[in-house]
């Protein structure tokens, strides 16, 4: 089993470690919902060691990229950063990812740990007819940090980082922290004000505890990766394995807004270009009804007496700020748009179930 390099910090701050994807990490140390409402009301601390890391550099980087990701990378300034995927030819899901231009002629992918070796092994292959092009796997020499919630910025700018006060959603740059280069970038997977830091694997244990010391007294709390499930559900964002894969596409999981159709040719484009206009199926979120809890796997049915089947739930959990069951999961087009009504069958319990526009969790402050 694999460790991040700040296992042992799970350990000394009583995390209850688990395998996920090969990983062992903290589901929790204080429990689930204790740190979902850190988060969502002053900030938690989280190790995404785990995700996988790899620099793109040279002439031919942004081609290279272009090639193989959905979005347009030529969009991106340095210090910018994007959402965007990987496809293969038939427009299936290899990975979603973040892109950060950090230089003129250098990128950095941040990808999901279940893919790391996949996405490595299959840019290398594409990049041998592109030799003014260098990749290289910074997972293991490189940690990653996110600190979410309303008083993040605050937080870091109490530890020097007087870079948060200006940095821009989805911008990145590099700052000093003891004397180690570190990328600090405004993205996170929780909906909230926050950011995530990329910073040498040996300077990882000063960072997580020079957070969690200045933040105490505002409520700053590690958190695990329950925690950051059901912030990222309330928000819809897409979890690989669950809501996306090779057997989906960008515009079946409604992220067609990741693809740059005006671009160049890139891998999957022709076939999505083929399905734009005969989707089969859309995933869709929806909220219960009526009490319950949808889970993954949990089929979705009409809402007649025959309750045909038409789907199943990709993610599902109680969300705590909205008391109430939400949901993920792929249905045809006819039942997709906002208002639908559909039936959560929940262990042989039939719970009507309507679709909403998400994200389910909205707030008013800025973020």
């Amino acid at each position: 089993m694999a460790r991040t390099p700040l296992y042992d910090a799970h350990l000394a701050f009583g995390g209850r470690i688990v395998d996920f994807a090969g990983w062992d990490m903290p589901i929790q140390y204080s429990g689930v919902v204790d740190e979902y409402q850190a988060v969502r009301n002053q900030a938690g601390l989280f190790d995404v060691s785990h995700m996988g890391r790899m620099s793109v550099t040279g002439p031919r980087a942004a081609e290279l990229l272009n090639h193989l990701t959905t979005n347009d990378v030529t969009k991106l300034d340095v210090g910018q950063a994007q959402y965007s995927m990987v496809c293969n030819e038939d427009g299936g899901i290899k990975d979603d990812i973040f892109v950060y231009r950090t230089r003129l002629d250098g990128y950095l992918v941040c990808m999901n740990a279940s893919n790391r070796r996949k996405i490595v092994q299959w840019f290398g292959s594409q990049a041998q007819s592109l030799p003014d092009c260098d990749m290289r796997d910074r997972s293991d020499e490189l940690a990653q940090l996110a600190l979410q919630g309303p008083v993040s910025r605050t937080v870091l700018h109490s530890m020097g980082m007087r870079e948060v006060d200006a940095l821009q959603v989805r911008h990145c740059v590099e700052v000093t922290l003891a004397g180690a280069a570190c990328l600090l970038a405004r993205t996170g997977y929780t909906g909230e004000l926050g950011y995530e830091l990329y910073l040498p694997a040996e300077h990882a244990r000063m960072l997580w505890d020079q957070c969690l010391e200045r933040g105490a007294s505002q409520g700053v709390k590690p958190a695990g990766l329950g925690a950051r499930d059901i912030l990222r559900l309330e928000m819809a964002y897409l979890l690989y394995g669950n809501d996306i894969s090779e057997d989906t596409s960008p515009l079946e999981a409604d992220a067609a807004w990741a693809v740059a159709f005006d671009k160049p040719a890139f891998i999957g484009r022709t076939a999505l270009l083929a399905q734009h206009a005969n989707l089969s199926r859309k995933l869709v979120a929806f909220e219960l009804l009526e009490r319950g809890v949808p889970r993954h796997g949990f089929a979705i049915c009409t809402p007649d007496p025959g309750r045909e089947r038409i789907g199943e739930v990709t993610s599902g959990n109680l969300s705590p700020i909205l008391q109430k069951g939400i949901g993920m999961g792929y249905v045809p087009p006819g039942f997709a748009s906002p208002g639908s009504s559909l039936v959560i069958d929940i262990r042989g319990k039939a719970i009507p179930a309507a679709v909403v526009k998400p994200p389910f969790y909205r707030h008013k402050r800025s973020v």
